[in-house]
């Protein structure tokens, strides 16, 4: 098995950790797949680096586990421990019907990516295709969650999209590149978290539904 071949298999573990997460029935569910996710994403950083011999990745697989196998998911799961939330969440789409719109998402990205004539993603195409959908994934588990926290992981999704798809086509970027990326994604989930705390707090809910509202 050569290293392409390998960070093409790990970019497929990608979509299916990526369809769990949206699928979860609890956010705290969400949060511990989203984290493995996150340490496989680390795995095809690695292997992508022993593929292209870049030192880099390696810095930037250390850099990623650190922000994404550890701190979000930190920062997400005590967010939701203060919250307390356990329940089960309600989902506008059905998940058979969730599993058909990421099928059709990957399929086109697939369809996509076949067009793309560079040096650096030669080898890669699966695995920049499934780079690609977490895009649309991320905005799939936006649109079909109703609970706020949950909307967050698709944020979540779509940053571990765009981090795959500049090492695939730049894999001797510069970490400090990376570390702009994982800290910015830091920040942004810390302070999509203080809002939702401050939103349940005046609401008691966590369903966007009951936010559709303005109080005056």
């Amino acid at each position: 098995m050569t290293g392409f071949t390998l960070v093409n298999i790990l970019g497929g573990l990608l979509i299916v950790t990526s369809t769990v997460v949206v699928l979860a029935r609890t956010a705290k569910k969400s949060a511990l797949l989203y984290m493995l996710q996150s340490f496989v994403l680390v795995l095809l950083l690695l292997s992508l680096g022993f593929a292209t011999e870049s030192s880099e990745l390696f810095l930037w697989s250390a850099s990623a586990f650190v922000t994404k196998v550890v701190l979000v998911p930190g920062i997400l799961l005590y967010t939701i421990k203060k919250l307390g939330e356990s329940q089960e969440v309600v989902n506008e789409t059905s998940p058979a019907r969730s599993v058909a719109i990421i099928a059709i998402e990957v399929l086109v990205c697939f369809a996509a990516v076949k067009q793309v004539d560079l040096y650096t993603a030669a080898e890669v195409k699966p695995a920049l295709a499934i780079s690609l959908a977490h895009f649309f994934i991320g905005l799939t588990c936006i649109i079909s969650q109703r609970n706020i926290v949950k909307q967050i992981f698709g944020y979540c999704l779509m940053e571990n999209g765009s981090h795959v798809t500049l090492a695939l086509l730049a894999p001797h970027a510069p970490e400090l590149v990376e570390i702009g990326i994982a800290t910015d994604a830091i920040f942004a989930v810390l302070v999509m978290a203080l809002v939702v705390r401050r939103i349940f707090r005046k609401t008691n809910s966590l369903d966007a539904n009951n936010l559709m509202e303005l109080k005056g």
